[in-house]
């Protein structure tokens, strides 16, 4: 969890696990109920979500630090993850104060 901001291969996985990638790719599907890769973007775009919600970053620097690299891959995941775009998400949880700029 430490490294979602690293590329991470499944390779990578495997071989942290000491086992081969065929092997790790079976026994994680077991035990988590999805393959690693899946997983590894839900992680990401959990991570990106409470950026989102918790900082005023840039959306490429929430991208980069969620892993995604780039803006648009983040904006490609969230929105086939909860159907928005990383500015709308932000909005529903960082609303415009009273008072301030009309949206």
């Amino acid at each position: 969890m430490e490294r979602l901001a690293e590329p991470i291969t499944l390779a990578d996985m495997a071989s942290h696990a000491n086992v081969s990638v065929r092997t790790f790719t079976r026994r994680f599907r077991d035990e988590v109920g999805t393959s690693p890769g899946r997983w590894l973007i839900r992680q990401r775009v959990d991570l990106a979500r409470h950026l989102l919600e918790t900082t005023d970053w840039p959306i490429d620097l929430v991208a980069h630090r969620a892993g995604f690299g780039t803006g648009v891959s983040l904006r490609q995941h969230l929105h086939g993850a909860i159907g928005v775009t990383p500015q709308a998400y932000r909005r529903t949880f960082r609303p415009t104060p009273v008072g301030g700029p009309a949206q």
